[in-house]
């Protein structure tokens, strides 16, 4: 397996565990839950390979991505009831999953051959918009949408730190890694230490 592969499977499992425990908040049935951790999953990397015009889809391509999700749904049905504060654990595990995913798409630009922009987008699309999915099917407040927290701009961080790395003749897995720790440096920072980016604050109009 190539390691785009492992950080695509890697990323399936935790995005895939984070969307079950959002469906355990929402009190959805079995179904329910497996709907809620694939759509979560696959989300973002579909997306990715729909812009990159991967064809198949990666999941389509293999279909275990979609039954190992489904797994981490059952499992997480049986157990979430054994967490204290199931949303805590949504907070971290999407940390996790946010510093996995982006590399992946990251992995399959830069595999693909694109260009910085590229790279930067699809390494974006692939960690956050499976969990915007998510919320917004949940009608949770989408944590990529947070009011100034570093969620879209952690995933931006760590795929400009893996172009930096690759630039400086460190391709593949330094620069894999590096936007994995950088992503997580920052999305931990914001939540344990209340990082923040300035917001935009209305004012009135000139006269």
């Amino acid at each position: 397996m190539t390691l785009v592969g492992v950080l695509d499977h890697a990323s399936v499992l935790v995005f895939a565990l984070t969307g079950a425990l959002v469906a355990s908040r929402s009190q959805l049935d079995l179904v329910g839950f497996i709907f809620i951790a694939a759509l979560t999953a696959v989300g973002g990397g579909t997306v990715r390979d729909l812009i990159l015009g991967r064809d198949p889809v990666f999941w389509v391509a293999a279909p275990q991505f979609v039954l190992l999700a489904a797994g981490a749904a059952m499992a997480v049905f049986f157990t979430a009831h054994l967490l204290e504060s199931r949303y805590r654990a949504i907070l971290w595990l999407d940390a996790c999953a946010l510093a996995v995913a982006v590399p992946a798409g990251v992995g399959v630009a830069l595999a693909l051959g694109h260009g910085p922009v590229i790279v930067v987008i699809a390494g974006v699309v692939t960690g956050t918009l499976g969990g915007l999915m998510r919320d917004v099917v949940c009608n949770e407040v989408p944590l990529v949408l947070k009011q100034g927290e570093l969620y879209l701009s952690a995933a931006f961080g760590g795929a400009v730190a893996a172009l930096a790395f690759a630039e400086l003749g460190a391709p593949g897995l330094p620069a894999l890694l590096a936007c994995g720790v950088v992503t997580f440096g920052l999305r931990a920072g914001s939540l344990g230490f209340g990082w923040r980016l300035p917001v935009y604050r209305p004012r009135p109009p000139r006269r």
